[in-house]
């Protein structure tokens, strides 16, 4: 499907769904196609997102994936709060992205369209580049900081994962690239590679585990987190915010995702999804699942973790602590990306 089409299915969800509910004030599109032509193709393991913008302080629970028309649409809410003037989103690295490009699909108030001017004329801006990478790194170190002994396996991976894989995106905001989620980790190795910092990126992979992974390691695993998918997906009922990625509809992502990088040779690319989405189906089974079906999915994710190195507790704080030493090089790697960046601007 080219994106362009995809895009037209989304906004019809929003003309049809969306502008109907309580408080709407409009919605933009968000992730990674934005900047991407109406001619690519939907890459395979992609969906579109879908911010829509409540009135309020507080934006509701995120509906996640749904399809509409063929097209797998994550939707995503924002309170009006959270974009309440152009400073606020030119200094969030996680929401500045969708206003550097015209990506409003509906603005009944115009108020969009005002923020997407003011944002995109600053975007690149050095200052407002080095605080949204300050708030990456902020958001890395806290997490690795925050690692509680006492929680459940799957929540301590999770504690530890997201927050090793923030230190790409300090990276990608540098160079002003979106800071994407499931492929963050091919995206941040361009850009390495393109500003001559080739070096740096396998020491990334070793913060995860998989810097020497095999393609046929990475497939073994997919192919255990496949089975461990579609149980969990089975027995979900308790809600999660990451509950719509667990579904039979958002299989592909993960899956086909997943075995579109293998194929391509960016097979340790994969892992951090992998990694991800094993805990979230973890969670769900045990929450949701009777007691002998978790045991039965229990060795696969302890065999995942094994070869990546986390055979306990204490060895997920020395990669935490590890990566906290590697933060000082990793910001000097940002500032210089800036510096060398002919985009942005002083």
């Amino acid at each position: 499907m080219k994106i362009g089409l995809a895009r037209q299915n989304a906004a019809a969800w929003v003309t049809t769904n969306a502008r109907k509910e309580e408080g709407y004030l409009g919605a933009y599109f968000s992730g990674s196609t934005v900047g991407r032509s109406d001619q690519d193709s939907l890459p395979v393991g992609s969906d579109i997102d879908v911010v829509v913008v409540r009135e309020g302080e507080e934006a509701p629970p995120k509906p996640g994936k749904i399809r509409f028309r063929d097209t797998l649409i994550e939707i995503t809410y924002v309170s009006s709060k959270q974009l309440d003037s152009a400073e606020h989103l030119l200094k969030s690295y996680h929401l500045a992205g969708s206003f550097r490009f015209n990506t409003i699909i509906d603005d009944p108030t115009g108020g969009l369209r005002r923020l997407q001017e003011q944002v995109s004329k600053h975007f690149a801006e050095k200052k407002w580049v080095r605080q949204r990478c300050e708030e990456a790194r902020v958001r890395a170190e806290t997490g690795l900081r925050s690692l509680n002994p006492d929680a459940p396996l799957y929540e301590r991976v999770t504690s530890w994962l997201f927050p090793t894989g923030v230190m790409t995106h300090v990276i990608l905001v540098a160079a002003l690239r979106n800071p994407t989620v499931r492929l963050r980790y091919l995206a941040a190795r361009k850009v390495l590679a393109e500003y001559g910092y080739d070096d740096f990126y396998p020491r990334l992979l070793a913060l995860l585990g998989c810097e020497d992974w095999t393609a046929e390691l990475v497939e073994h695993h997919l192919a255990g987190l496949e089975h461990t998918f579609d149980a969990a997906a089975a027995a979900a009922r308790a809600p999660f915010f990451f509950s719509s990625d667990i579904t039979p509809e958002a299989r592909c992502i993960v899956i086909d995702g997943s075995r579109e990088l293998i194929s391509a040779g960016d097979h340790r690319e994969a892992v951090f999804w992998i990694v991800a989405t094993y805990a979230r189906c973890q969670q769900i089974l045990a929450v949701d699942a009777p007691e002998e079906v978790r045991r039965l999915f229990e060795p696969a994710f302890h065999e995942i973790l094994a070869d990546l190195g986390l055979d306990s507790h204490g060895d997920m704080v020395r990669r935490s602590e590890e990566a906290m030493r590697m933060m000082p090089e990793l910001w000097q790697i940002a500032e210089e990306i800036m510096r060398a960046n002919p985009e942005v601007m002083e």
